[in-house]
């Protein structure tokens, strides 16, 4: 008999076969049919999975909403991927993932590639699947049988892919039915009727290429959103609504903030509106950053490769950096441009190597730490160009990015004052946040005691800011620090619930040991300083297209391009608004003039669309009076006032958080 221990510490003893199925409905009959999976030691099975020997088992409903969700968008995949190869005999299949909110799959089509067009008619036959309550049968296979029947039915890209994996790795399959079947690890959840047919979306197509390789062949991805149930999906459905209306390309366009374009893939190009919330930005940054006790810097874009070597960065990230050859390129019609013998050099991915060669300038004392050195870096990284998104994900950026070269003895107190730097900093922009422990990944440097020590210092900093605490949605995440240092990684909130994960503090002791950094200790010894990677912003153009999302291009007073607009009724009163607006400009707001031969109403609703926060209506009445008409953006109506009223009143709106 085997012995099950449930959450509750009770022990059941069951014969072996016995599925956790039979153990829910053995407790109660609401229980049996609440029960969607299990975990069993921890991991997440089939609900109908047989127990093999004795485990802790906690069985899952709907109310383990992560779980649940998982299951869910995986079964999602797969119906999908059943319901195209029904519709479409000759259709190959590929890989189908569960994402952060749905699901997709790759498909290599016989005829053609699929299209928005096709997407209704795959619902329909997804719903019918979902109607027939199948059940989901787990099963495992020999390689050389599973190869075998992938190839007899011309799924090549499976066969492929069940060729490559792992020897002794167990290689299952999950049946729908006994009509369909797919290579899967699962879990599944018991059959196809378990899932809502109204909670689910076919929402794109696009195109993949296979494994990720443009070599590759390109293939059909389907994606789609999958929920629990209606309500969820038409919540989701109302928030991409509501995102699509805030996406910063639109916005960024409207507003005349910046653009994109082939000549310049995945680089920004700054209109004066953008790059005036930039140099905002910037200006607030700094002055938090000299309060903080941080010296700025100034670092090379290029620098030789054997830099990169010594640092890892060569061997690691060397496919994502812009390589250069240290030559002069030929010149004549023949022969290569660049010869066999060049060196080569590297436009910098990150700034943290050069940081490193600044602290190396000069013997440092023990009496000289912590040592904070700060800089607006532009940094490339190679990123493939299916792979860019507006500001969100490009090659050149820069980085509000600094790092702290400090003693043993000062690590937790300088990562505790950087969260309460962090902290302010992010609720003057209005965001809530979570803080996250990302540790050690599978591949790394240094020393697993080197790696247990950086850990528990970031734990005991965050303990001593407070933020370890449910209300900051504190959680560790194993595997996914980087490889030289496990990192707290903050998560916005922001105003449609989104989260974006932006602001980061790594605990190194790699780089500052292959780079030979060193100060001279209370003792007349070298030791190696920590060095704390840390960044708040992320980068300028990622926050800012953030930035644009959350406020819906509706920028608080301090970040508006342009702060108020002084738009006339008639001509008559143009010497007037040009008075006002040059009093608002005397007053520090950034102020324009429309006098342009339009109606009001149309002035009204160009500059709505512009998103200034202030117009100011002036006529011949306002001008007898030295008053004007404030209509302020999103609000009904309009209020009188005199011009220094006015002033007034948005001049301390005007300055930055940190300077009210």
């Amino acid at each position: 008999m085997l012995k099950i221990t449930l959450p509750d510490g009770s022990v059941r003893e069951v014969a072996p076969g016995t599925t956790p199925a039979d153990i829910a409905a053995a407790i109660g009959p609401g229980l049996a049919k609440a029960a969607i999976a299990a975990r069993v030691d921890g991991e997440l099975r089939d609900i109908m999975r047989p127990l093999e020997a004795d485990a802790q088992l906690a069985l899952v409903t709907s109310r383990d909403e992560a779980d649940a969700l998982e299951l869910a968008r995986h079964d999602f995949a797969h119906i999908l991927a059943e319901a195209v190869q029904a519709l479409f005999p000759g259709t190959q299949i590929t890989f189908g993932p569960s994402t952060d909110d749905g699901f997709y799959y790759d498909f290599a089509p016989k005829d053609r590639p699929f299209t928005e067009e096709d997407l209704p008619v795959i619902e329909a036959k997804m719903r019918e699947i979902i109607a027939a309550d199948k059940p989901l049968r787990r099963e495992v296979w020999r390689r050389e049988d599973l190869i075998a029947r992938w190839q007899a039915e011309g799924e090549t890209f499976k066969a492929e892919w069940a060729a490559e994996l792992p020897e002794g790795e167990e290689l299952t399959v999950y049946w729908s039915g006994n009509e369909w079947l797919d290579m899967c690890r699962g879990p599944h959840l018991a059959s196809t009727g378990k899932l809502d047919p109204a909670a689910f979306r076919l929402t794109r197509v696009s195109g993949a290429y296979w494994r990720g390789d443009q070599k590759n062949a390109m293939l059909s991805r389907i994606y789609g959103t999958g929920w629990l149930n209606r309500k969820q999906l038409d919540a989701h459905l109302t928030r991409l609504e509501e995102a699509g209306k805030r996406d910063h390309r639109k916005l960024g366009a409207e507003m005349d903030l910046f653009h994109l374009q082939q000549e310049a893939h995945g680089s920004v190009f700054w209109h004066p509106k953008g790059y005036l919330i930039w140099r905002e930005l910037e200006a607030y940054m700094r002055r938090a950053i000299d309060d903080a006790g941080y010296r700025e810097v100034k670092t090379p874009q290029v620098m030789d490769a054997r830099q990169w070597e010594q640092s890892g960065h060569w061997g690691k990230y060397r496919e994502n950096m812009f390589v250069i050859p240290d030559e002069v390129p030929n010149v004549e019609d023949e022969g290569p441009l660049v010869s066999d013998g060049a060196d080569w050099m590297a436009l910098k991915p990150m700034n943290c190597p050069a940081h490193i060669l600044i602290f190396k300038q000069g013997i440092k004392s023990y009496r000289d730490l912590p040592l904070r050195f700060y800089e607006n870096g532009c940094c490339h990284r190679n990123e493939p160009h299916g792979a860019l998104h507006g500001l969100m994900r490009v090659r050149q950026f820069t980085q509000d990015d600094a790092h702290i070269f400090c003693r043993e003895d000062q690590i937790v107190e300088e990562v505790r004052a950087f969260c309460a730097l962090a902290d302010r900093i992010y609720k003057d922009f209005g965001f809530t946040y979570s803080i996250k422990l990302a540790l050690r990944p599978e591949k790394r440097f240094g020393t697993e005691e080197m790696w247990d020590k950086a850990e528990e210092e970031l734990r005991n900093a965050v303990a001593a800011a407070g933020l370890n605490t449910p209300e900051y949605g504190w959680e560790e995440l194993p595997g996914e620090g980087a490889f030289y240092a496990p990192k707290l990684e903050w998560h916005l909130t922001d105003a449609i619930g989104r989260t974006w994960q932006v602001g980061t503090i790594q605990s190194d002791r790699v780089l500052p040991e292959r780079l030979d950094a060193s100060y001279v200790g209370e003792d007349g010894e070298r030791h190696r300083p920590v060095m704390l990677h840390r960044a708040i912003f992320g980068s300028y153009e990622r926050f800012i297209g953030i930035l644009i999302e959350h406020y819906a291009g509706k920028f608080p007073l301090w970040l508006a391009p342009v702060q108020a607009v002084v738009a006339t009724i008639v001509s008559d009163a143009d010497d007037y608004a040009q008075t006002v607006a040059e009093k608002l400009r005397a007053a520090g707001i950034r102020a324009e003039t429309d006098i342009r031969n339009e109606k009001i109403n149309y002035k009204v609703r160009e500059h709505s669309l512009a998103k200034v926060p202030n117009l100011l209506v002036v006529g011949r009445r306002e001008a007898d009076e030295g008053t004007v008409a404030l209509r302020e953006l999103g609000k009904d109506g309009q209020t009188i006032l005199s011009v220094d009223d006015v002033i007034a009143r948005l001049a301390k709106e005007a300055l930055a958080p940190d300077m009210q």
